[in-house]
């Protein structure tokens, strides 16, 4: 089996097609990107022991936000411990690893649940499976640059929207694992638990043996355009993070997830609070249609901004986030979930996008040398907002709650202070330049 990881088995023979690698990637980037659906788990887990109501021994909802915050957070702190040394091994031997280490939190996390041990659940779910994310994430975005020089957003957007797009699977089989597993002495999400982390496992391991990387001296087919897009090379993750292209750089993603992140881990339940009439499943379904749009997103804008250009591209995520998200509130104040669900699509395309666009704008600002390693720094800034934007929302909703605001309205408040941070999110981008010829011409890292 060792053998089959090994780096140099994962190099492409001449028969390989380029587009095997986007349908491995997509293949792992399907099954981690369930972390966008685990607001369908928010309820039931908060009366797992009184079954059809919480009872005061049982988590709160604040207490399970942390679980999903850490693996976002552990995801952005894996991705950029370990960066080298994905490249160093290549993207077979770390998509595997990403595999045992995701699918294995499942079912550490079933066993807490089970057990009622939150210990076990923080562990399972936030470090463990957090770290399965973060490898997995990274696994085939450089080997995608690699493979499509030629058109570096088409090719992120092409891996990433299978991360997006996690939750239009992940929402609904986990509430129909929930639904089939329950009973009147278990609401049916440890056994879920279970069932999802076999099912991921196996799907993560067959993306791992179909990823390869291209062999030395590569190119891609002849393209007219080619020559304008391959841009230096010699620029290092070490010199990069030396630069101020690279903090605005997260500063722009840190804004734009955070924004985004917060409402999209109480998705369910937002929806649920705002508009009453609907139904559990019905939640479930808005979630799995924003993971659609998520999904989609992240393949149309960063194909797009192939042709107006990255920074021109975020300037449209952050002005028009920032219109829509001060428009929201007022959404539910008219009792429009048609307008709600509009809004939230075009928001969740557009967060998407985000994650799509910004390995290539790295790559436009720092070249492709060690662009794999580069993104798996800016990650951080990916964990600092998965820390930041589910707080926020938790915090200041149960702050309006306390005050005696309406469950309709208690996250008006919230949705305006993400459209501030997007406002500062469009001033970071506004400021960000190419490289001065001194940056390119810096000192060699190993």
């Amino acid at each position: 089996m060792f053998d089959l990881i090994d780096t140099d088995r994962t190099v492409a023979s001449p028969t390989y097609s380029r587009w095997m690698a986007p349908a491995a990637a997509l293949a792992i980037h399907l099954s981690i990107g369930q972390v966008y659906a685990f607001s369908v788990f928010n309820e039931p887990l908060t009366h797992l022991l009184g079954i059809t109501q919480p009872t005061p021994e049982d988590w709160s909802l604040t207490t399970l936000g942390w679980v999903f915050s850490t693996a976002i957070v552990v995801l952005g702190l894996s991705a950029a411990l370990f960066g080298r040394w994905v490249q160093r091994v290549g993207p077979r031997q770390t998509a595997t690893v990403a595999a045992l280490c995701f699918g294995s939190g499942f079912l550490i996390a079933a066993f807490g649940i089970e057990a009622h041990l939150y210990s076990l659940l923080f562990l399972g779910y936030g470090v463990i499976g957090g770290c399965g994310l973060g490898l997995g994430y990274i696994a085939p975005i450089a080997t995608l640059i690699k493979w499509f020089p030629d058109r570096p957003g088409l090719a992120t957007g092409l891996a990433i929207m299978g991360f997006g797009g996690g939750a239009l699977i992940g929402a609904p089989l986990a509430q129909w694992l929930i639904d089939r597993f329950a009973t009147d002495v278990s609401v049916g999400v440890a056994e879920a638990f279970a069932c999802m982390g076999v099912l991921y496992m196996g799907f993560m391991l067959l993306g791992a043996a179909t990823l390869k990387q291209p062999p030395p001296g590569w190119v891609p087919p002849p393209s007219a355009d080619l020559a304008e897009r391959i841009l230096p090379q010699t620029i290092t993750v070490g010199l990069a993070v030396r630069q101020p292209q690279f903090y605005l750089l997260a500063a722009v993603l840190c804004l734009n997830v955070t924004a985004g992140i917060g409402v999209l881990g109480q998705a369910a339940l937002m929806c649920r609070e705002m508009f009453p009439a609907i139904s559990a499943s019905g939640a479930a379904g808005f979630v799995g249609l924003l993971g659609l749009f998520n999904m989609a997103g992240r393949l149309v804008w960063s194909t797009i901004s192939d042709h107006l250009g990255r920074r021109a591209t975020y300037a449209i995520f952050f002005g028009a986030g920032f219109c829509l998200y001060a428009f929201i509130p007022s959404t539910g104040q008219a009792g429009s979930i048609v307008l709600f669900i509009a809004a939230y699509a075009l928001i969740m395309s557009m967060y998407g996008g985000g994650f799509a666009t910004i390995p290539a704008y790295l790559r436009d600002v720092f070249g492709t040398h060690q662009v794999g390693a580069i993104h798996g720094r800016l990650l951080v800034a990916w964990s600092v907002a998965g820390l930041i934007g589910p707080a926020l929302v938790n915090y200041l909703r149960r702050a309006q709650l306390d005050r005696g605001v309406p469950r309709a309205d208690a996250y008006s408040i919230t949705l305006y202070v993400m459209a501030g941070l997007l406002a500062l999110g469009f001033l970071c981008n506004a400021l960000i330049r190419p490289l001065s010829a001194e940056a390119h011409a810096g000192p060699m890292d190993p």
